[in-house]
């Protein structure tokens, strides 16, 4: 890298815009005024070289962006709305001006779609891996967060949008021999994986629906955000695989390599769409699928395949 640590902060400060009354990058500590009737919230993800991405094969921009908006995820899975994020990386000397460059441009796009401004944070060396850390700071009117532990027996199982896309275009990075990557489902797949969209905005109106219950975003796949939202509300499921939307991109590219949508779209993760039970004639405002029903005695069921998915683990 050529820049020093503190020009380098100034001049990632000159990139974001805080509201008026919001103290960010440049003091020991951010700033943000309180407004009665709402919550806080708080979440922070790390994503490291070599374990979440493979740095010869993202653009920086894309690893910018990807940063942002698996953190902005999780406001949305509890129905918020972003305020701001902090971000620190450990930074390899191998590191030029010109991906940092990137990094930024990706990071600034996605927070600016959000009115997300990044408030601070910090960066060091690295002997040899990059490592990223963001923290996001959303608020929710108080009372309306949509947590894992509110699902209830007869609720109906939804998501937002199509599962395994992320997994595939994953996958068409690691084999990326054979069915060429610039045929357009190959590009949308690989686009979906890089460059996911969270469902902020969706969560915002889920969140203000009366009838809708439990809420989280999809990270690790079905087979494991399911869960977690299972042992919380002390619940099981049962969870049809011939009702899961799956994408005429995920469909194409599968039939061609030989894939099974099914195993990507429950155990690949990182599709960041939004996981949400409610009850049975709930006027759910945004686009969704069902694809079961939470039931009174614990265990998770799947119907039209005799297989149990795990989702992914970390450990």
């Amino acid at each position: 890298m050529e820049k020093g640590e503190f020009e380098l902060i100034d001049w990632i400060k000159g990139q974001f815009m805080v509201p008026d009354g919001v103290l960010g990058i440049g003091d020991d500590c951010a700033v943000l005024p309180q407004r009665d009737g709402l919550e806080t919230l708080v979440t922070t993800d790390m994503l490291v070289e070599g374990v979440h991405f493979l740095l010869e094969d993202v653009d920086p921009y894309s690893l910018g962006w990807k940063s942002a908006a698996v953190n902005l995820s999780d406001i949305a899975g509890m129905g918020g709305k972003p305020v701001g994020t902090f971000l620190s990386c450990a930074l390899p000397k191998t590191l030029d001006d010109g991906f940092l460059k990137g990094f930024f441009e990706g990071y600034k796009a996605l927070s600016d779609r959000f009115d997300c401004p990044l408030l601070g944070g910090d960066t060091t060396s690295s002997l040899n891996k990059l490592c990223i850390n963001v923290t996001v700071l959303g608020e929710c009117v108080a009372g309306r967060s949509r947590r894992r532990s509110a699902a209830e027996p007869g609720d109906l199982i939804c998501v937002t949008g199509p599962l395994g896309d992320s997994a595939a275009g994953l996958r068409l990075v690691l084999e990326s021999a054979g069915y060429p990557e610039n045929t357009l489902p190959c590009g949308i797949l690989r686009e979906r994986h890089y460059r996911p969209v969270p469902r902020i905005e969706e969560g915002m109106k889920l969140a203000a629906t009366p009838g809708v219950n439990a809420m989280m975003d999809i990270s690790d796949g079905i087979g494991s955000d399911l869960r977690h939202i299972l042992e919380e509300s002390g619940t099981g499921a049962r969870i049809d695989v011939r009702s899961l939307p799956l994408s005429a991109e995920l469909r194409t590219v599968c039939a061609r390599r030989g894939w099974d949508p099914v195993e990507l779209a429950l155990n690949g993760g990182e599709d960041y769409e939004l996981l949400f039970t409610c009850r049975p004639g709930t006027e759910v405002p945004v686009q969704h699928t069902v694809i079961g029903e939470i039931l009174a005695t614990p265990g998770l069921h799947w119907e039209g395949t005799d297989r149990d998915f795990i989702g992914f683990h970390h450990f």
